[in-house]
């Protein structure tokens, strides 16, 4: 699953060529719209925090429930990626874990691990990226500060797939494919 916008997707100057391997189908499943002037306007201050993930689902729903519609009805060993892995992809997985049974804290602390690991990597997102230039002790103390943030959403996951839509179909179908 791919949740990269349609102009994110594609080599670049430089890339190497590369083609899926037999098997393997990739999914486009955007979970954002750059064109659309309120997510322009309120997630694109906040696109590498999860302060955003919230606006997305209330501004997109459409998108991400096509995102968990997609997982839901796809066959089992699914890679979901976006440009960096840890926003996009972060909203996608806190979303999952959460549909598993997996404990807000642990959410959270999943969440970290992407942050740490990507923190000081350039990457091709389609805005500004400050987490690329920061070092250790910046990157934790801005996960001590937005780690309440991931809680909180963990916490409401079940509301915001009601407000999403998402079906009590494919909810169990997630959550069986998880544990």
């Amino acid at each position: 699953m791919d949740l990269r916008c349609a102009y994110e997707v594609g080599p670049r100057d430089g890339d190497p060529g590369a083609v899926p391997p037999d098997g393997v189908t990739v999914v486009p499943t955007p979970l954002e719209d750059h064109e659309d002037a309120e997510f322009r306007r309120v997630c694109f201050p906040v696109l590498d925090s999860p302060e955003y993930w919230e606006h997305n689902l209330r501004i997109l729903p459409g998108l991400v429930r096509g995102a968990l519609e997609a997982l839901a009805t796809a066959e089992p060993g699914v890679l979901v990626h976006c440009s960096a892995g840890r926003d996009r992809t972060g909203l996608v997985s806190a979303l999952l874990l959460s549909v598993a049974g997996v404990p807000p804290e642990a959410v959270a602390e999943d969440y970290a691990l992407s942050v740490r690991a990507m923190a000081g990597t350039a990457t091709h997102a389609p805005t500004h990226d400050r987490q690329q230039a920061w070092s250790p002790a910046q990157v934790s103390a801005w996960l001590e500060e937005v780690r309440p943030i991931v809680i909180r959403f963990a916490e409401r996951v079940p509301e915001y797939l009601d407000r999403i839509g998402l079906a009590a179909e494919h909810r169990r179908t997630v959550r069986a494919l998880l544990r």
